[in-house]
């Protein structure tokens, strides 16, 4: 008589699979059926799983609805480079980027809740950046009502006054 060499370890790896799925069902069946385990005092039941919690609250959006005097006076806080891409969107473009204009989504829940659409985004150049860089100005609104800037791409925002940011100034683009 013949007998495969593998057959021993064929034997293991079944043996070893049929006791990981007596496991698996022993574990799960009883916590889904009630049953006491193995073992248990007669009559004895395993609790009932407790339903899944809530998730926690959001935190609240990191800009005030409605900001003191001093935070929309913050506009003079801008690099001037914003004052260049605020000069854009205040005549409609032409952008720098092909991004700018699009829609800001807010999914961090960072600005206040509007419908989807509502907040656009444009690029303030970063001197030194290869790229897009990390700065930018959000607005709401359409025509804009609501200017947000960011320097640490959208961690956080402060709002500012464009009016008082481009008072008594022309700013003159970069190209």
């Amino acid at each position: 008589m013949v007998t495969n060499p593998r057959w021993p370890y064929a034997a293991l790896v079944a043996a070893l699979v049929a006791i990981s799925l007596v496991l698996a069902w022993q574990r799960h069946g009883a916590v889904s059926t009630g049953t006491a385990p193995p073992g248990a005092a007669p009559g004895a039941t395993t609790p009932p799983v407790a339903p899944p919690r809530p998730p926690p609250p959001r935190p609240a959006p990191t800009v005030p609805a409605h900001p003191p005097p001093a935070a929309q006076n913050a506009a003079t806080a801008l690099p001037p480079e914003a004052l260049v891409t605020l000069g854009e969107i205040q005549r409609g473009g032409p952008y720098r980027y092909r991004q700018d204009g699009g829609v800001f989504a807010n999914r961090e829940r960072r600005l206040p809740d509007r419908p989807r659409g509502y907040y656009r985004e444009y690029t303030v150049d970063t001197p030194g950046s290869r790229d897009r860089g990390a700065r930018r100005i959000v607005t709401g609104g359409d025509p804009p009502t609501e200017y947000f800037y960011t320097g640490d791409h959208y961690r956080t925002f402060r709002r500012f006054d464009a009016e008082a940011a481009t008072a008594g100034t022309r700013p003159r683009s970069s190209r």
